[in-house]
């Protein structure tokens, strides 16, 4: 079994020049806690694992990806326009062979191309980078028409999961009123997010009506996904998407 068999392809209907995939955390050679596919060299990993599983990713990818140094940031990085490992949390490209990334254990990572096969983004949206504006960072760096854009969300942790403060749901909800039908009351002052649903009502907003996947679970499926939550000590699984 090679490591494609282990990666989740996205399903939309992206132009054919249009390539993605999602890995797992199943198909590399890190030891526990970060077995076996750990794409992170931040997470405390043996660096030598971590080059190994990048390297076997080559085969599947044109060119070597863009890894961005994320911070849970609003900063949006050209991967035909840089040759290094820039910080961002976001990264598009209208340049056939230049791959972006962005790696995740919980947040949520959206990827983005407009119908014309012209240009592709990817985004880290933990909560404080979709509350600041990552997504329409990384819309406005398309320069196309939101409304040609269509919209993929990948694993991220379901809101049966993924708990938060009054002071997260209060952020959003001073920003988007409609927010409020994201979060649902749990215990002690504190509620469930529906990461996805906030994540729609942003790409919504925006005029970005065509949006497929978010319902894969990073923090319930220990069998596939890392979950930084669930853990603690984990590794990080990447999104990639590219021009052929």
């Amino acid at each position: 079994m090679n490591l494609l068999d282990h990666s989740i392809i996205p399903d939309w209907p992206a132009p054919k020049n249009v390539r993605a995939m999602q890995t797992t955390r199943h198909g590399g050679v890190s030891a526990a806690p970060y077995a076996s596919l750990n794409l992170g060299d931040h997470v405390g990993d043996a660096p030598l694992a971590v080059a190994r599983n990048r390297m076997l990713l080559e085969p599947l990818l044109p060119s070597e990806p863009v890894w961005l140094k994320q911070v849970h940031g609003t900063a949006v990085v050209d991967a035909g326009h840089t040759t290094c490992w820039p910080e961002g949390d976001a990264c598009v490209s209208s340049h056939p062979g230049a791959v972006c990334v962005v790696m995740t254990a919980d947040c949520l990572p959206v990827l983005l191309c407009d119908a014309q096969g012209s240009v592709v983004g990817a985004a880290h949206a933990g909560w404080r980078g979709l509350c600041d504006g990552i997504i329409e960072s990384t819309v406005r760096a398309m320069n196309v028409p939101p409304q040609t854009l269509m919209a993929w969300l990948g694993p991220a942790i379901g809101p049966s999961a993924f708990e938060v403060g009054e002071e997260v749901r209060a952020a959003f909800i001073a920003q988007q009123p409609q927010a409020a039908a994201a979060f649902v009351p749990g215990i002690a002052g504190k509620w469930h997010a529906d990461i996805y649903q906030l994540a729609r009502l942003r790409l919504n907003a925006l005029g970005i009506t065509r949006i497929y996947g978010g319902g894969l679970c990073t923090h319930t499926d220990r069998v596939r996904f890392f979950s930084y939550r669930r853990d603690g000590v984990t590794g990080r699984m990447g999104t990639f998407i590219w021009l052929e």
